[in-house]
């Protein structure tokens, strides 16, 4: 699967961590930013060119981090094709696959440990869509890009 990634300054440490551990289990990624720790990150710089590859096809899914996951979050969904979301336990990480298709997660560096995070990720990347009922619910919100 091809990933992206991309964070502001308050999910720089985690994203160089996750770099390495995705890398390790197959995917590809494409880092989207930033190369370096610097506190005057804007995160709409590294996560709107993230969320648009998501949204055209050009990568699978997207992982953006940023101090609470919010501000990638409402970023994010501007962007058409994209279905982000943040998540905050591995209920809502398993949810919004199987009855969302989310192809973005966005993520809060600041909000829960790095161990949270991973399993929030491994949950949302392990995860299909389950189609069905969700899939009529899913093409009445992808109608309002029309």
């Amino acid at each position: 699967m091809k990933l992206g990634i991309a964070a502001d300054h308050g999910g720089y440490e985690l994203k160089a961590q996750l770099m390495g551990e995705l890398q390790a289990q197959g995917y590809e990624l494409v880092d989207f930013g930033p190369d370096h720790l610097d506190p005057s990150d804007d995160y709409p710089d590294f996560g709107i060119p993230a969320a648009q590859a998501a949204g055209s096809g050009e990568i699978e899914r997207a992982i953006l981090i940023c101090n609470n996951g919010i501000g990638m979050g409402i970023l994010a969904n501007k962007i058409p094709g994209v279905r982000a979301a943040v998540v905050y336990n591995e209920q809502s990480a398993r949810h919004t696959r199987e009855h969302h298709d989310s192809n973005v997660l966005a993520l809060g560096g600041q909000e829960f440990s790095p161990d949270q995070l991973k399993r929030f990720i491994n949950i949302w990347l392990h995860t299909d869509f389950a189609g069905g009922r969700h899939e009529r619910r899913m093409d009445k919100v992808r109608r309002l890009e029309e």
